[in-house]
């Protein structure tokens, strides 16, 4: 989430009563988080209403499901007229802007550069080519993140890896360790400029927070971390990683040629909204522009990844009008500790909370130590992967591998176990170096 989607205010204060249903139905979304692998077996149970529960077991729509809830509940208790106008001053640009670099990312030009870059690359490692292009997607990428912001990272690695590793023949607990460790991984690989990273964003002008400072404090820890974590998993997983049928391990994606031109154009397009990434007017302009491209060379691209992209934008938006009326409980909390204490609520509240919020909070806190701001955006990214809500990016990388599972469905439990081990490491790093 974006800075400026946690620091909108409402246009006046609600009643306490509201406060008090927003987080009661806040806490409903998040055991429906942890429910959806339970819900998708009812639609086998049911067939008569497996469209229905279908819909629910979506982890993308559970946010903008209960967001509708608490909109209904506010009308009920405020009024139609204080309803709407809490949500217009709610700052949407985040979602809007996960959803265009989410496409732009996706598309085959991008995808293709990206893919030969990493299998030409995984030639010159000393191990099997297949196995490289995942160390590569689990570590170089999430890093290349602090460049084109981490949705991008997640998308691009989230891509790669999915005809790499979550397949059918890999055993399902690989596949919940290799997607905590994306999770975790992007989360921490974004640290090392000061505008990829939510978190950072949140609080780089108000701390004066700048790349520098980012890339000596935090940025070579995340780093070592991020290989770490990659080779780690790598070393304890490569007889998993299945060898491709096609030839040199290339996709049959980027067997056909894109011309060099047509690549720059979505290069450009890339960059010029990672550029504009707070301005929603520009991007969405420029968006429109790449749409239009894109129909006029139709010929050398692929469907645009415009599905799973919406769903991302929709889940982020209803994680925003969620999250607007939970500052009443964060705040207090987050402001009772000490710094250490800071760091292991920090990284535990993620779980429940995007960890953009939580150092926003950690910012309107006067006269915190710079140890303690330290620790409070350490630990917020630190725990980025512990749930597909902890970290923007993360519903984006759910949407792309998570059909990938049994079931067509990723369980938050299985997954939140499987962070233990890379969520360590990131803490080793960023507590004892």
């Amino acid at each position: 989430m974006n800075s400026r989607v946690a620091s909108t205010r409402t246009p006046s204060p609600m009643p306490h009563s509201v406060e008090i249903a927003a987080a009661a139905i806040f806490a409903l979304a998040l055991i429906h988080t942890f429910a959806v692998a339970r819900i998708e077996t009812l639609s086998h149970r049911f067939p008569r209403h497996s469209g229905l529960f279908h819909f629910l077991a979506e982890v993308e729509v559970i946010f903008g499901f209960w967001a509708l809830v608490l909109c209904l509940v506010m009308c009920v208790l405020v009024g139609s007229a204080a309803t709407v106008a809490y949500l217009e001053h709610r700052e949407f640009t985040e979602a809007l802007f996960v959803f265009v670099i989410m496409v732009i990312a996706a598309s085959r030009p991008i995808l293709v550069l990206v893919t030969n870059v990493v299998i030409g690359l995984s030639r010159f490692l000393p191990v099997r080519t297949e196995v490289a292009a995942v160390w590569l997607s689990l570590s170089a990428i999430p890093l290349l993140g602090s460049l084109v912001t981490e949705p991008a990272a997640m998308t691009l690695a989230a891509l790669l890896l999915r005809d790499r590793l979550f397949v059918a023949q890999v055993p399902e607990r690989v596949k919940y360790f290799g997607l905590a460790l994306l999770f975790v991984n992007v989360s921490i690989g974004g640290v090392l400029t000061a505008y990829a990273a939510p978190p950072v964003l949140m609080v780089a002008s108000a701390w004066e927070w700048n790349t520098g400072f980012m890339a000596a404090t935090f940025g070579w820890k995340a780093a070592l971390a991020v290989v770490v974590n990659a080779s780690v998993f790598v070393a304890l997983t490569a007889k998993s990683v299945p060898t491709l049928p096609s030839r040199d391990c290339v996709d049959a994606l980027s067997l056909e040629r894109v011309p060099v031109g047509v690549t720059i154009v979505h290069i450009a397009f890339l960059a010029l909204v990672v550029i504009n990434s707070h301005h929603a007017v520009v991007f969405i302009g420029a968006f429109l522009f790449f749409l239009g491209y894109t129909q006029a060379y139709e010929r050398h691209q692929s469907p645009l990844m415009l599905r799973e992209s919406l769903l991302v934008a929709f889940f982020l938006g209803g994680l925003i009008v969620l999250g607007g009326l939970q500052q009443w409980w964060l705040r207090p909390v987050v402001g009772s500790m000490d710094a250490l204490a800071l760091y292991v609520s920090a990284t535990g509240l993620t779980a429940v909370m995007d960890n953009a919020a939580i150092t926003y909070l950690g910012s309107l806190i006067p006269g915190l130590s710079d140890r303690a701001k330290y620790l409070l955006v350490a630990g917020a990214v630190t725990g980025g992967g512990l749930t597909v809500i902890a970290n923007a990016p993360n519903p984006a990388g759910l949407a792309i591998l998570g059909r990938q599972f049994r079931g067509g469905a990723v369980s938050p439990l299985k997954l939140l176990g499987a962070t233990f081990l890379p969520t360590l490491t990131a803490g080793v790093a960023f507590l004892f170096l």
